[in-house]
């Protein structure tokens, strides 16, 4: 490596940003372990922020992988215990419709009782009472402890708890190689995105924690996995469509979940083989499908409006010949790459938002057992703090704050999700006081802004000019963060443009192009790069 690069030094590295990461980063603080957090974007950037935010009960695997099952249903009793602050405890119901196999129906609470999940029964009449919007189609209904979870918080709390104990986090920043010597990797090259310093890591152990990239790192160590990229797209509805988490009775299939989160609901979702993780998005078919499939459960959902599609890539360990991606196991896989002449490479990929903190314990519990460490993982008996970083994704709580504030003196940036300037100005400090880039993209991950109807058309600008206002933001780098924060709101709403969100794109168009001339300026400013 050339001596030019920074060197820094650590016990373990860390890569990927999502729950998994995360949770690895604050389970080994907790154990006094030192380590350092990258992430080529950030926190959430793959599955872990493309996802339902459902907390399984494990019901849905029941029938066809109940070690998964299994696993979900104790992981979740622990996640509503450690950490009510990411969670909605709204409940779950699964229905069937007239034409559902009623041999699987049947078998439902057998298999689920299997696999010690509660399915209660519930009368059609009671269900309809507990969910107004249900179809009339419907032929059983059984209640399941399902929740909904919020995975940015849950990944920010357990980033900033990590942090508080001692862990790195360096964000925008990718892993561009590995030195091998002696069957071990002895540094590993990064590189920030943003300002394309390099550095060297020293770390006596190495956590591929990348999701549906790690056959990608681990290859760059010269060690070969088999990944299947399974591709899912979900939608986001105006408003909340149901109560209780609504899941349909019968074998996991396309648009058979409605998630309530906040004000709104999500829908989906599809499994898609794609040849790469990188660069995907929902199509207008796949949009159209979810619709007309979930809509079979709430009929309503065919003349609602939707704000947002997106996609996640499932990180499905295998060679992909099963028959089908939905037969491929929900449960994790941990690799201790010292089988390939690696010692000090491992990963941990597969699993569920709902197990990421037993995924989190058992990559702990191998790297402590290699280094001779035998304190045990704390991460079952200390409740996930409710920090700072996390609290602004909550939806309502930015309202709620600011109408108990004083509002003339604090004026809203995003009238959609009620986000005034107070909360911006305290999320870019903190990331400038990080030594973290505040600019657009990073503070509507750690709040509310742009996720609601307009979809940033308005709240870009307010909240750009007052990070021109706090001296954040110089020259013409506005423009540049500008076209990034609008360019990814844009990629959820292309293939949803009818009705009232055709007539929001077009004003949008209007205001960036028309008006502030966004896309000439864009063009210049690449030209002159």
């Amino acid at each position: 490596m050339p001596s030019r690069h920074l060197h820094t030094e650590t016990r373990v590295l860390i890569i990927g940003g999502g729950a998994t990461g995360t949770g690895i980063a604050r389970d080994l603080a907790l154990r006094g372990v030192h380590n350092i957090l990258v992430e080529k974007s950030d926190i959430n950037a793959g599955a872990s922020g493309a996802n339902h935010g459902l907390l399984h009960s494990g019901a849905r695997y029941a029938a066809f992988d109940p070690e998964a099952a299994m696993e979900c249903r104790t992981e979740g009793d622990h996640l509503k215990r450690l950490a009510p602050n990411c969670i909605e405890n709204t409940g779950g119901l699964f229905v069937a419709l007239n034409g559902d196999d009623e041999t699987y129906v049947a078998d439902f609470p057998g298999t689920c009782a299997a696999c010690g999940i509660i399915a209660k029964p519930i009368d059609i009449a009671d269900a309809r009472q507990m969910e107004p919007a249900l179809s009339e189609k419907m032929i059983a209904a059984y209640q399941v402890p399902d929740a909904s979870i919020d995975p940015f918080r849950l990944s920010m709390d357990n980033l900033s708890h990590a942090r508080q104990l001692g862990t790195l986090f360096l964000k925008d920043t990718a892993v561009s190689g590995f030195e091998r010597r002696n069957g071990k990797v002895v540094s590993t090259l990064i590189r920030c995105l943003k300002t394309g310093e390099q550095r060297r890591v020293s770390a006596d152990y190495i956590v591929n924690a990348t999701g549906a990239w790690a056959d990608k790192i681990a290859a760059l160590a010269s060690i070969t996995m088999e990944m299947i990229y399974s591709k899912g797209t979900l939608l986001v509805s105006q408003r909340r469509m149901a109560k209780h988490i609504i899941n349909r009775l019968r074998k996991a299939s396309d648009g058979d979940i409605i998630v309530p989160g906040g004000t709104v609901s999500i829908l989906g979702t599809t499994s898609v083989r794609v040849p790469s993780p990188d660069n995907i998005c929902p199509t207008v078919s796949e949009v159209d499908h979810v619709i007309d499939t979930a809509s079979e459960m709430i009929p309503s959902l065919l003349t609602s409006r939707y704000i947002r599609a997106y996609a996640g890539v499932r990180p499905l360990f295998g060679n992909g010949q099963s028959h089908g991606d939905r037969s491929v196991s929900r449960g994790f896989v941990l690799l201790d790459h010292g089988k390939e002449g690696v010692e000090n490479f491992i990963t941990i990929t597969g699993g569920k938002l709902t197990t990421y903190r037993l995924m989190a314990e058992k990559t702990t519990d191998l790297i402590c057992h290699k280094m001779g460490i035998t304190t045990p993982c704390k991460t079952l008996s200390v409740p996930l703090p409710d920090t700072k970083d996390g609290q602004w994704t909550q939806p309502g709580k930015a309202p709620r704050h600011w109408m108990h504030g004083n509002p003339s003196e604090d004026s809203l940036l995003c009238e959609c999700d009620m986000v005034p300037k107070s909360i911006i100005t305290e999320i870019a400090r903190s990331l400038d006081q990080e030594g973290r880039i505040p600019d657009l993209a990073a503070i509507a991950l750690r709040s509310r802004m742009g996720k609601g109807p307009c979809q940033g058309t308005y709240c870009s600008l307010r909240a750009l000019a007052h990070l021109y206002d706090m001296g954040l933001v110089t020259g013409a780098q506005g423009i540049d963060q500008l076209q990034e924060f609008l360019s990814e709101r844009w990629l959820g709403q292309h293939m949803l443009l009818w009705d009232a969100a055709m007539v929001q794109s077009e004003f949008m168009e209007a205001v960036h192009c028309g008006v502030n001339c966004l896309e000439q300026q864009t063009g210049k400013m690449t030209s002159e790069k």
